[in-house]
């Protein structure tokens, strides 16, 4: 319904990563580069840190995406409150294996796996995520993977994703033989006024949409400043832009419209529903019936219209 109303083919600001809509901003493209260049060493570790929602999963969604499969095979490991022997047997499975048997048993077939990988001209990554919940014991467990070599060549590579603190976890005494195989770091940080604008307008156009005209400058100005250039924060506020857009039948986004959306989704976190949205307005005399009701029902509304 609401994509008719904007002229778009698919959601432009989705919260999931992807790589369709990818945008190498100046912080993108460094983080990228430490990425690449990491991987060009073909041993050790890759760390890239950052907010949360800064865009971390759909950058090595990026990379992945552009590496070969003839060239890489990949694991990744989403699921990280877990104990050593349990992410062993994740990435066993991940690479294709059999995640039964014990500890001994996993390391031989993920060896001879990378084993003979390796002599096919075949590299294994494996791609953590959420390393910041890993336990001491279980980073301990990836440096042991990260030292298996045949003939003087690493068999595997790992990247670790993390939140700003993964950085002070680094830094303890104990990880220091770890931290000495980080090869490339880098911390991805929040995008710049520009790189906010130009973000905003790629993916709305990337998704079908005219950008030129609907977002007025302030508007854009406005839309970095609510989300402090977070990617997600972005999304997540222009999500709710284009649906007030298409409740209202707005054909232009102001900033006061911007800034009235913000505002309604911090009430939305503050109280979980409590606030009052800008498309279903009410009298604080009313009774107060679900704001998800509210949407749901002006949804139905604009549907029966359209199809009169």
């Amino acid at each position: 319904m609401f994509l008719e109303h904007l002229g778009l083919a698919d959601m432009p600001f989705r919260l999931t990563p992807d790589d369709r809509y990818y945008f190498a901003s100046s912080e993108h493209r460094r983080a990228l580069s430490h990425l690449l260049f990491g991987l060009a060493q073909s041993e050790g570790f890759v760390v890239i840190t950052g907010e949360v929602g800064a865009g971390k999963t759909t950058l090595v969604e990026r990379l992945i995406a552009q590496l070969t499969q003839s060239t890489y095979r990949i694991a990744s490991l989403s699921t990280t409150q877990i104990d050593p022997d349990d992410s062993l047997r994740l990435i066993a499975a991940d690479f294709g294996l059999s995640a039964a048997g014990d500890k001994a048993t996993l390391l031989l077939r993920l060896k001879e796996r990378w084993r003979a990988d390796r002599s096919r001209g075949r590299r294994a990554l494996i791609v953590v995520d959420e390393a910041q919940n890993l336990s001491k014991p279980t980073l301990e467990e990836l440096r042991m993977l990260s030292n298996m070599a045949e003939r003087g060549q690493a068999l595997v590579q790992i990247v670790l994703l993390g939140q700003p603190q993964f950085r002070d976890m680094l830094s303890n005494p104990d990880l220091d033989q770890l931290r000495q195989r980080v090869l490339a770091s880098y911390h991805l940080g929040p995008l710049t006024a520009e790189d906010t604008e130009a973000y905003v307008l790629h993916r709305f156009t990337a998704a079908g949409g005219s950008a030129e005209g609907f977002f007025e400058q302030d508007a854009l100005r406005a839309i970095h400043d609510a989300s402090q250039g977070i990617p997600r924060r972005i999304n997540r506020l222009c999500s709710r832009i284009l649906l007030n857009a298409a409740l209202e039948h707005y054909t232009v986004i102001t900033a006061a419209i911007v800034d009235s959306v913000a505002e309604e989704l911090n009430t939305d976190l503050d109280g979980i529903g409590g606030g009052v949205t800008t498309s279903a307005r009410r009298a604080e005399s009313d009774p107060a019936p679900d704001q998800g009701d509210q949407v749901v029902d002006r949804l139905f509304q604009v549907l029966k219209a359209k199809s009169e």
